[in-house]
């Protein structure tokens, strides 16, 4: 199509047109470029929107196109997302009218393989909903990159070699591994060859001794696929002409012939199989008698020592496939060869090792699972039996335990985080906001109500303070660390990143009041309470009285301003920010929902179905939910049971253990996934992830802290130290202001981060709370 100006068209408006255009083709990642290069079809050309250069003049939607949010799936092809935040390209509807043109709402491209994954992109952009970056469905490994298909590849092919197998990873297997794993091997040697008939399992433990302690540019294979294997060779067959006359007709046609040689193919016949005689199957007892049991133990601990650290998942795969396969074949049948560096094709063996280490097994995946989830799903397991076995502390200290509790929070989280993007992507919005609502914020929620139960039955208020102190924590890391750190990685990488300010003022606005209605108990207290100080002392009666922990008590001031002001206010602003969260999504997802307005089409109406596989189903995500908040009350549990001596016996204020560990390593796959949207050039989910997280804290978590503790006094008030007070409100105005021109750089996430840094150095040097 052509580009051809419009008579009507105003000039400003074709310019505009034609910058958009322009934006539309930049804001494309570079490896898009390389990876999906772009081909002219008629879906492809409508999916690039309504201004797209090729369309011309190109009417812009009705208004009742426009006001609706749809999606619909467009297999292999890029899809546009209005009001996402990745492009820097400009996209208007007439629905919104003139000053559409200069609200700078953005238009993301985006792609999805599949309806399933289209759904769960366009959740992604939904308010309210947990924004998760990994994939819910199974990618076919014919559509994966190069680097993904040797992760999930079983050593069985050989490739051409590429450099020297001498390198540092390889030394470092032989250091760890290869050599032990080799000296057991000579030492099964001389014990099958001392029973005679286990001779030939006596040369194979040979072989394989000197094979594991140096595996690299060596290939194992059987023995009859060593004929049949395709090399630089010419087949084995014979050609047998059919007579003379045609053959001194074929030497002087032409080399250029079109027509086939007439030629009769022979195959020569195989080796026929070799049969097994009884000192084979004698030899074979002996060798699963005394032999293989040694190596099966031996193997099974090199192959669990190796891939709990990820990156040296190769050398697990090379024991497991050795104890699964080799170690059952017939002797005879394997031969060892070492790789010719002139091998020109990628053939199939029993297994070829290159390299022990690959670090880019840190984007494994089973079954959809991330690798380090996955990896420390024992660390779980290992943390409740001595956690519930070891009651005195017999086994490991309770800083220990502790310890194992934090950390066993974080695949759980992960694991809760991805049944409700599986979820939600298979099912319709209401069962999507249902489940996010129930399971979203589930891993915060059971550690603070089992730390209040703990502390009302311990008979101390340090628990309590420590509940506020993690739940101030998480609102100051998401708002500040969480943006800052995705801006600096992001803007390192992409130098500016532009994300959509309108639905990040939404944000802001409702951080404005949820940080407003969180802290107005508090202020409500220092406003009518009185200053009470603990000790003042007076050296002589013309000097100033010196007084030392002073502090603001309600019950001082009015005996009963708690009961009857302070406790109705708490239960009032309970009400109205559950309310006020419930306008936000209603005006985000339905009445305004332009600013997070959706667009995934296939140009034609319709809908395109593929053949995808889920990684869990919606009974399967929901079975995993429901046993992972389970075991993260059992991990809270232990938590809140361990850390009385830390809170005793430390020299850290309590005030940042609770800000640190206790609020931020909950969120740590939260801050995994809004790393990876910063890389992707998708600044404006990272901020969300952030500020949902925060919004839902103000909103959600306290308001249902304040109703658990009506119905079951644990003698939880919400009422903050100043120190909470005044850091939280401090950050939300510096994240506003940041929010207010719709780009960021590394700079504005380094100051976030700064600030961050700064608040947590003053809750480090702070003095313990009283109750403490």
């Amino acid at each position: 199509m052509s580009h051809k100006k419009s008579p009507s068209m105003p000039a400003d408006v074709e310019n505009l047109r034609r910058r958009s255009a322009a934006d539309s083709e930049i804001s494309m990642e570079p490896e898009h470029h390389h990876r999906f290069p772009r081909r002219r079809c008629p879906t492809d050309l409508l999916c690039v929107g309504p201004h797209h250069p090729e369309l011309g003049a190109a009417e812009t939607p009705s208004p009742d196109a426009s006001a609706h949010q749809f999606y619909h799936y467009t297999p292999k092809c890029f899809l546009t997302v209005h009001g996402g935040g990745l492009g820097a390209s400009q996209s208007t509807t007439s629905y919104y009218g003139e000053d559409a043109w200069h609200e700078g709402t953005t238009k993301t491209t985006i792609r999805a393989e599949n309806e399933v994954e289209a759904h769960r992109e366009a959740n992604n952009y939904k308010f309210g909903f947990r924004k998760w970056k990994g994939h819910v469905t199974e990618k076919p490994i014919e559509d994966q990159s190069d680097i993904i298909k040797e992760l999930h590849s079983d050593l069985s092919y050989v490739k051409p070699q590429e450099g020297s197998v001498a390198t540092f990873g390889n030394i470092v297997y032989v250091i760890i591994f290869g050599w032990w794993i080799s000296l057991i091997y000579f030492l099964i040697c001389p014990v099958m060859f001392l029973t005679i008939v286990g001779a030939p399992y006596g040369k194979l433990c040979f072989k394989m001794a000197c094979y594991f302690i140096w595996p690299f540019g060596k290939l194992i294979e059987k023995a009859c696929d060593v004929v049949n294997r395709p090399v630089a060779k010419p087949p084995k067959f014979e050609v047998i002409p059919e007579d003379s006359e045609n053959s001194r007709e074929k030497d002087s046609a032409p080399l250029l012939m079109s027509s086939p040689l007439p030629a009769v193919l022979i195959p020569v016949p195989e080796t026929p199989a070799r049969k097994t005689s009884l000192q084979c199957r004698v030899s074979t007892y002996v060798w699963l008698l005394l032999g293989f049991p040694v190596l099966a133990v031996v193997h099974s601990l090199a192959c669990v020592l190796s891939w709990l650290p990820v990156f040296s998942i190769p050398v697990a795969k090379m024991n497991a496939r050795t104890l699964s396969i080799i170690l059952l074949m017939e002797p005879e049948d394997i031969q060892i060869h070492r790789l010719e560096k002139t091998f020109g094709c990628e053939t199939r063996v029993i297994l070829c090792c290159s390299h022990a280490f690959n670090a880019y097994y840190y984007k494994y995946t089973v079954q959809g699972i991330h690798i380090f989830a996955l990896n420390l799903l024992p660390l779980v397991f290992s943390t409740l039996i001595f956690g519930y076995t070891d009651r005195d502390h017999n086994l490991c200290t309770a800083e220990t335990k502790f310890a194992m509790a934090i950390t066993s929070i974080i695949p759980l989280s992960y694991y809760i985080g991805m049944g409700i993007a599986s979820i939600s992507a298979q099912s319709n919005f209401a069962v999507g906001a249902v489940v996010n609502a129930t399971f979203g914020s589930i891993s915060e929620m059971t550690f603070y109500i089992t730390a209040l139960l703990h502390g009302h039955r311990a008979g101390t208020k340090c628990y309590e303070e420590i509940v506020k102190a993690a739940l101030t924590g998480t609102l100051l890391g998401c708002i500040l660390f969480v943006p800052g750190i995705c801006m600096i990685i992001g803007g390192i990488k992409h130098r500016e990143q532009r994300f959509n300010s309108r639905s990040a003022g939404v944000s802001s606005a409702l951080l404005f009041i949820s940080v407003g209605g969180v802290f107005a108990p508090t202020i409500f207290s220092k406003a009518f309470g009185s200053l009470v100080c603990e000790s003042c002392t007076n050296a002589n009666g013309s000097a100033p009285f010196v007084c030392r922990d002073c502090h603001y008590d309600t019950s001082q001031a009015i005996p009963q301003l708690t009961p009857s002001h302070i406790q109705p206010l708490v239960y009032t602003i309970s009400v109205l920010l559950p309310a006020a969260y419930l306008i936000g999504l209603i005006f985000t997802l339905k009445t305004h929902s332009h600013i997070y307005d959706i667009h995934i089409s296939d140009g034609q109406g319709g809908h395109a179905h593929s053949h995808h596989v889920v990684h869990w189903s919606r009974w399967r995500a929901l079975g995993v939910l429901i046993a992972a908040t389970i075991l993260m009350a059992c991990c809270a549990d232990l938590t809140t049971r361990n850390i009385e001596p830390i809170l005793t016996h430390s020299y850290i204020s309590q005030y940042f253990i609770g800000v640190t560990v206790l609020a931020m390593v909950p969120e740590l796959p939260e801050i995994v996934n809004g790393i990876q949207f910063a890389l992707q050039n998708n600044i404006s989910l990272s901020l969300e992830v952030g500020s949902c997280i925060a919004v839902q804290v103000c909103m959600i978590q306290i308001p249902l802290l304040v109703l658990f503790n009506a119905f079951y006094d644990v003698g939880f008030v919400l009422v903050f130290s100043d120190i909470h007070l005044w850091a939280s409100i401090f950050s939300v105005i510096l994240v506003n202001y940041i929010f207010m021109d719709g780009k960021c750089d590394y700079f504005q996430g380094t100051a976030l981060v700064v600030v961050y840094l700064i608040l947590l150095a003053l809750y480090f040097f702070a003095p313990s709370p009283r109750s403490c």
